[in-house]
């Protein structure tokens, strides 16, 4: 009974988002905590309902309206959550530096990989948005990391990662250094092209790809 109830919950939150329902969704995450539902699994659920959306924009069923009010829906049910993140018991050594490459300043795709990451026992050093390249490469030589999360929302700006390879490759660094890149304008092809080590479709997926370039 009980589990049928939070899934009807989480199945409410799912539609809230993706009509774009900002007091609609900014109350479900609210009964999501008061109910003792699962963070994680409440923040898989806005993830699903964020690919719904960008699925209907490029169906041109969606417009930029439509897009704007189901990510500010999102953004607001991720405020409420993200204090009740569960960090996992088996804590995992590692440092990575995120952000959203030049170009790019769309954060809440961002944001939630952060803070998945985050409450993985990650230590994480986020740098915003518009990142250039070199701000990247140095910032993960000051916080010693072993990894580079990139996230891109804008085709036009996807060259840059061939800047933040090459300045790699230029401080004997490539090696060392991972790069996980995620976004709406990236796939598989874009982490062949650019000789990168992962590709992640969401905050999940970074973490479960994160796991496996460390191990």
């Amino acid at each position: 009974m009980m589990r049928k109830m939070r899934e009807k919950t989480l199945g409410k939150l799912r539609e809230a988002v993706i009509n774009g329902n900002i007091k609609k969704a900014k109350a479900l995450a609210k009964q999501v905590i008061d109910e003792g539902v699962s963070t994680a699994a409440a923040i898989d659920v806005l993830m699903q309902a964020i690919r719904v959306v960008d699925k209907r924009y490029e169906a041109k069923e969606y417009f930029v309206t439509e897009v704007a009010s189901s990510a500010s829906a999102m953004r607001e049910a991720f405020k409420l959550l993200e204090p009740y993140m569960e960090v996992e018991t088996e804590m995992i050594k590692g440092r990575i530096v995120i952000g959203s490459l030049k170009g790019n300043i769309q954060s809440l795709g961002k944001d939630i990989v952060a803070a998945t990451l985050q409450s993985a026992g990650f230590q994480v050093f986020d740098l915003g948005i518009d990142v250039p390249p070199e701000e990247f490469v140095d910032a993960a030589i000051h916080r010693e990391a072993q990894i580079i999360a990139i996230s891109i929302s804008m085709q036009e700006t996807i060259p840059y990662l061939k800047d933040v390879v090459d300045i790699l490759k230029k401080k004997n660094l490539r090696s060392r250094m991972r790069i996980v890149i995620g976004g709406n304008a990236v796939n598989e092809q874009t982490c062949m092209n650019y000789e990168l080590d992962a590709y992640a479709v969401d905050a999940k997926d970074t973490l479960e790809k994160v796991k496996m370039l460390l191990n």
